[in-house]
C-alpha cells in the first residue's frame, strides 16, 4: 500500500542517512540484525542481483529506494483476493530469495559445503556444540534432502546439490507465506524473517 511504501521509505532513509543509496555498512546499524547469527548472509541477500531482478550475478555495491523496494517485496504478507496462480508464484518468489541466500556461488545448487556453512553459522552461538556435530547435522540434512529430491541412490551415485526445483520439493507443504513478511509496527518498520 501508498502507506507501506511511505513506511519503508522513511525507514531507508534512516538506514541510509538521507543519502540516495543505501550501502553494505549500512545495515550495521540494525541492533536486531547484530546478533543474528546468520546475519552476513541476509546482508548479501539485499545486494544479490539475483534478488534485485536484474539479468546479471554478483553483488552491487549499493541498493536505491526501488531496490530496497524490490527485496522487501519478498516479505510482503500474503493477500486475501489472491487466486491460486497468484499463491504460487508468490509462494516461488519467496523461496527464491532464500534459495539465493543459501546457494553463495550462485553456480544454482546448495552444496554440501554450502549448506554446512549456513548450518554452522546457525549454530555458532551454541557453546555446547562441536564444529564437527554441526557438520553432522549438515550432512544428514543432505542425505534427507537427496532421498526426497532423488530417492534410493546406488552406491556410487553422488547428489551435487539442491537445485531450485528439489528446493520447492523440500518446502513442500511448508508455511512460508505466513513465515517471512515483514510487520508493520507504529512509525518504523520492522522486518521479521522466521
Amino acid at each position: 500500500t501508498s502507506e507501506q511504501i511511505e513506511h519503508l521509505h522513511r525507514r531507508f532513509k534512516q538506514l541510509s542517512r538521507d543519502q540516495l543509496t543505501i550501502r553494505k555498512e549500512n545495515f550495521d546499524s540494525i541492533p536486531d540484525l547484530e546478533f543474528n547469527p546468520i546475519r552476513g548472509k541476509i546482508v548479501h541477500a539485499f545486494f544479490d542481483k539475483r534478488n534485485l531482478r536484474q539479468e546479471s550475478e554478483g553483488l552491487a555495491d549499493e541498493i536505491n529506494f526501488e531496490d530496497f523496494l524490490t527485496i522487501m517485496s519478498y516479505f510482503r504478507p500474503i493477500e486475501m483476493n489472491m487466486d491460486e496462480e497468484q499463491l504460487d508464484r508468490f509462494r516461488k518468489e519467496k523461496l527464491k530469495f532464500l534459495f539465493h541466500m543459501y546457494d553463495s556461488d550462485h553456480d544454482g545448487k546448495i552444496t554440501l559445503q554450502e549448506y554446512r556453512n549456513v548450518v554452522e553459522e546457525l549454530l555458532s552461538g551454541n557453546p555446547h556444540l562441536e564444529k564437527e556435530s554441526a557438520r553432522s547435522i549438515a550432512d544428514g540434512a543432505m542425505m534427507e534432502a537427496a532421498s526426497i529430491c532423488v530417492g534410493q541412490m546406488g552406491p556410487d551415485q553422488v547428489y551435487e546439490g539442491i537445485t531450485f526445483e528439489d528446493f520447492l520439493k523440500m518446502w513442500q507443504g511448508i508455511d512460508i507465506e505466513t513465515k517471512m513478511h515483514v510487520r508493520f509496527l507504529t512509525m518504523e518498520t520492522i522486518a521479521h524473517c522466521y
